[in-house]
């Protein structure tokens, strides 16, 4: 009940400009809060919102793909890697947090949001006349309104954010989405109610995180503009000098050799170039443009929807131009030094 009732408060304490970039990808949990229970506590809680007999688990078997290997027996609670809070058998693991950031503000949003639950569950049976059948009766129905937030399966499937949308689920995607949510009535009710924060402790809050999260891409993308400029494309620049001068020679020896490799990438990185020269100059007019703009929700906003998009478009660019350009020449670490080399 309390994840789901405050997925909005779980999603903003994890909410960076780096984390936005992390979540859904590369083994960490996607944006929309959901819980992993596993086939066995699912099935306990199944039972008890029927008011059947639990019969438990049949046994599942790991797939391995190689038959001459024994069969091991799965888990029934399986690690799930896809999964923003999960059951892992003896624990609750809330996996959206960012390496680099505190467990402070998520663990103060968990917290608060589990002490508001239990002071409803508290108020409902503390003055119960029949304490047994009234717990008995809390549990099924909180099982029954907030079984929309168990979900074991991928959730990296489409179809999980398809399924998501129908359960009624949030997918706050950036920290611009999530934010603001921090000042939605209930969120500021629970957490004044419990004397976490007062309303201008959150307000200041949502401003200061905003801003964090405005500057720090507004920084990457004016580095972006730098590093366009200064070591991406007189690299490629370097490399069309060697490659014009590659068919200069070969025409020298003689016009019938075959210099369509050359011609091939020389029109291609010439075009990048040019593409990459304008986007950056895009680039550079937006990140003016933000200093403008009133309001830090505005601002967040727009470095969402127009500074991130013309980055990554920025970035398709310099990608396709580094498949190509001689890594000698290649400024920057490539993706596959960053991936597998060594030094």
């Amino acid at each position: 009940k309390a994840v789901d009732e405050y997925q909005d408060l779980l999603r903003l304490s994890v909410a960076t400009a780096g984390n936005d970039h992390r979540l859904g990808a590369n083994e960490a949990p996607p944006a929309v809060i959901s819980i992993f229970l596993g086939d066995e506590l699912t099935a306990v809680l199944d039972a008890i919102e029927n008011d059947t007999e639990y019969e438990g688990t049949k046994k599942k078997y790991m797939k391995l793909g190689v038959d001459v290997l024994p069969r091991f027996r799965r888990d029934t609670t399986d690690r799930n890697r896809t999964s923003p809070f999960a059951f892992t058998g003896n624990k609750f693991e809330f996996r959206m947090l960012g390496s680099s950031n505190s467990i402070a503000c998520c663990n103060m949003m968990l917290n608060s949001a589990v002490a508001e639950v239990l002071k409803q569950f508290a108020d409902v049976l503390e003055d119960s006349e029949d304490f047994e059948n009234d717990v008995h009766n809390l549990i099924r129905k909180t099982i029954k309104e907030h079984k929309r937030i168990i979900f074991n399966g991928n959730g990296y499937d489409d179809a999980w954010i398809e399924e998501a949308e129908k359960r009624g689920l949030s997918n706050l995607k950036t920290t611009a989405d999530a934010m603001p949510h921090l000042l939605d009535e209930k969120n500021v009710a629970m957490l004044t109610a419990h004397k976490v924060f007062t309303v201008a402790e959150l307000e200041s809050r949502m401003e200061i995180m905003l801003e964090n999260y405005v500057k720090q891409v507004n920084i990457e993308a004016l580095t972006m503009v730098d590093m366009t400029g200064k070591q991406i494309i007189p690299a490629i620049e370097t490399y069309l000098m060697k490659l014009l001068k590659n068919v200069s020679m070969k025409k020298a020896i003689s016009p019938a050799i075959s210099c369509a490799y050359e011609t091939a990438n020389i029109e291609k990185l010439s075009a990048a170039c040019d593409e990459m020269s304008a986007n950056a100059g895009i680039l550079e007019r937006l990140a003016d443009h933000l200093a403008h703009i009133d309001g830090i929700v505005e601002q967040a906003n727009f470095v969402r929807d127009e500074l991130l998009p013309q980055m990554d478009t920025l970035r398709t660019y310099a990608d396709a131009a580094e498949a190509v350009v001689d890594a000698e020449i290649w400024p920057l670490p490539t993706y596959g030094e960053l991936l597998f080399g060594v030094r």
